[in-house]
């Protein structure tokens, strides 16, 4: 599959910070963490906002990196 901007929400937003949820139909972690997953949603996600990916096999926490059609998720230390 394919990201789904319908899948990607807002939680809370403050002081120019993004907390986003995505909930993935099908696609596996790895595949949803991959460069350029999100790359449709770019004009959204800011470097530096954090996301909580949900996915079939479990859920992650983590920030995005890079900008416009490169945006990937970075894992959280």
């Amino acid at each position: 599959m394919a990201f789904a901007l319908r899948n990607l929400s807002v939680l809370a937003y403050a002081n120019g910070f993004t907390l986003w949820h995505y909930k993935s139909e099908n696609d596996a972690l790895a595949q949803a963490s991959a460069k350029g997953y999100f790359a449709d949603a770019a004009d959204l996600l800011a470097p530096g906002d954090m996301v909580m990916l949900s996915a079939a096999e479990g859920g992650k926490i983590a920030t995005i990196a890079g900008a416009g059609r490169t945006i990937a998720l970075s894992p959280l230390a």
